[in-house]
């Protein structure tokens, strides 16, 4: 059994989805769980859907139904019943936005946003069937069980594992979401934003998988994103433990819970570029060397560096630091970066707009906050002085923090 990660950029159109379809027929796949993302941008829409529900203004379905016919009229003919099926999810959403938000920002999200999983693979799972391809559609709410942290769901691992054996056998090629779980109460989370990957890790883990392969519109793993580098190079093979550090850095390839659970069970986890499928891509595995051995970078962006002291410029000491990091883990917020003076405590954080200035105003309570948003956050692995001085070159920096294998660079934009 192998399993197969599809993003949203493979899906993100009809050609992408017909791609997909080629290249199942070209590997000949017969025993295969495969985990699809949204389509192409689709979740940034349903956010956006969410947050003018959230805020009190008129949520507008439009543009993601748009876009979803338009796929749909150029891959099936409109007698199919796959029509009915996504006018049926739409309809899910439309009752949910019908009346006011009942609860928190976080729930509402993830009944909303999560429907986006569900018309991807309903869609890509039609078209399969038509072009010959067999295979089993599986609510993933039906197996990936979770607790009730909306938007950043922890699995139930003993109860998930017995569900995914009760639904997913050896033989046969089996279809199903990635990114989001359901409640022991039935209520739909997510995993966290890029979460699919995350999925494709615990269906790997529980079916004791011989390899998860993560399809990618880049070759592989590259040592820059090539958005802003426009030198990067291949990594084609990385331990565990090199990819956990990057990841956690915020590596966009891979979302940071992915290994863990491979890592466990020492499956190997492979990134290929659904446009190259022959080419092999990035391996990763337990204690292999990286090849090769360079420099790489990681940009986030959105940055928002908060400064905390005490009202009375008394030093930041235990009591202080314990009070603080339970209101990072109250909000949900984890921290990119951190550094510690006497009497101050500065952080690096994602600027979530639904997190970051209710965190600051209840620090406010207690404390003297400043911050500085609209920032980027750099982060070198394996750095030397030419890397930095990529970096760095005429930058504003704010913050600069130095380990033996890690820089990291706080600048404004």
């Amino acid at each position: 059994m192998k399993v197969y990660k599809f993003g949203g950029a493979s899906v993100k159109d009809a050609e992408g989805i017909r791609n997909i379809s080629q290249l199942l027929l070209n590997e000949g796949a017969e025993s295969l769980a495969i985990v699809v993302s949204a389509i192409g941008k689709t979740t940034n829409m349903l956010e956006k859907v969410v947050n003018d529900y959230y805020d009190r203004n008129t949520p507008n379905l439009d543009d993601v139904k748009h876009y979803h016919y338009a796929i749909l009229e150029e891959l099936f003919d409109k007698s199919h019943s796959i029509f009915d099926e996504v006018n049926n999810l739409f309809v899910e959403i439309e009752w949910a936005i019908e009346d006011a938000p009942t609860s928190t920002y976080a729930y509402e999200y993830d009944q909303i946003v999560s429907v986006g999983e569900l018309l991807s693979t309903k869609i890509v799972s039609a078209f399969l069937e038509q072009e010959g391809i067999a295979n089993k559609w599986i609510d993933a709410r039906d197996i990936i069980r979770t607790d009730n942290t909306y938007r950043n769901a922890r699995i139930e691992w003993e109860l998930t594992q017995q569900q995914i054996a009760k639904l997913i056998s050896n033989n046969g090629v089996f279809l199903t979401q990635g990114f989001i779980g359901c409640t022991t109460e039935n209520f739909t989370t997510t995993l966290g934003r890029e979460g699919s990957d995350f999925t494709a890790a615990i269906l790997g883990f529980a079916l004791d998988a011989e390899e998860v392969t993560i399809w990618k519109d880049v070759d592989g793993m590259l040592n820059a994103d090539p958005r802003y580098f426009n030198d990067t190079k291949l990594l084609h093979q990385l331990s565990f433990a090199e990819a956990i550090e990057l990841a956690y850095f915020g590596a966009k390839v891979i979302h940071p819970k992915t290994i863990q659970p491979l890592k466990e069970k020492n499956i190997s986890l492979r990134v290929k570029s659904f446009l190259n499928p022959k080419e092999e891509g990035t391996v990763i595995l337990e204690d292999a060397e990286m090849k090769p051995f360079m420099p790489s970078f990681i940009i986030k962006e959105n940055q928002i560096l908060i400064s905390i002291s005490a009202n009375d410029l008394s030093f930041i000491v235990e009591d202080h630091l314990s009070y603080i990091f339970s209101l990072f883990a109250k909000y949900g917020l984890a921290i990119n970066m951190m550094q510690n003076s006497a009497v101050s405590f500065s952080v690096c954080v994602d600027n979530d707009s639904q997190k970051t200035l209710p965190l600051i105003s209840e620090l406010k309570e207690g404390f003297k906050v400043q911050y500085n948003d609209q920032l980027t956050l750099c982060t070198i692995r394996h750095y030397d002085q030419a890397a930095i001085d990529k970096v760095v070159d005429e930058k504003s920096i704010l913050v600069e923090q130095k380990s033996r294998q890690t820089i990291q660079f706080v600048f404004s934009n």
